[in-house]
């Protein structure tokens, strides 16, 4: 165990009231650059990410079968018909992940804008671009 010695305390009395010394050599390190000294070092940072990455996870693509196909096919057929009204729709698509085998199935809603049958994607009214060929299911309030 230290003990404190009181006579200790006057041991810097000489130089604690002296200006602090400047480098005619050196320029001051700017201070983002100090704190970067003393930033805790993350050897593993991609490894982490790697990690997340593995076992964040992704659903596979739904088949359809033929009645399906042609009930949506029906369905497009008739919402393609009211384009003008800009009707109501709620659209299930596939969208497939970048950066690993599957995807998700997402649902939006919207006005339909046009039906674009050479891009094969159905647009909405905020723009939105749904591929024809991802759709599992189709709602709306015309069809």
């Amino acid at each position: 165990m230290l003990k404190f010695n009181y006579d200790d305390r006057h041991k810097y009395d000489d130089i604690i009231h002296l200006s602090h010394h400047v480098s005619k050599t050196h320029s001051r390190m700017p201070i983002a650059d100090r704190a970067a000294q003393f930033a805790p070092f993350a050897a593993l940072t991609s490894h982490g990410e790697a990690v997340k990455e593995t076992s964040r996870l992704t659903e596979s693509r739904i088949e359809l079968d033929e009645s399906c196909k042609v009930v949506l096919d029906e369905k497009l057929r008739s919402l393609k018909k009211r384009c003008d009204e800009e009707p109501d729709v709620s659209v299930t698509y596939f969208v497939p992940d970048t950066k690993k085998r599957g995807g998700a199935y997402v649902t939006v809603s919207g006005n339909l804008k046009r039906i674009d049958v050479y891009r094969r994607v159905i647009v909405l009214a905020d723009r939105t671009q749904i591929p024809i060929d991802e759709i599992i299911e189709i709602d709306s309030n015309v069809c």
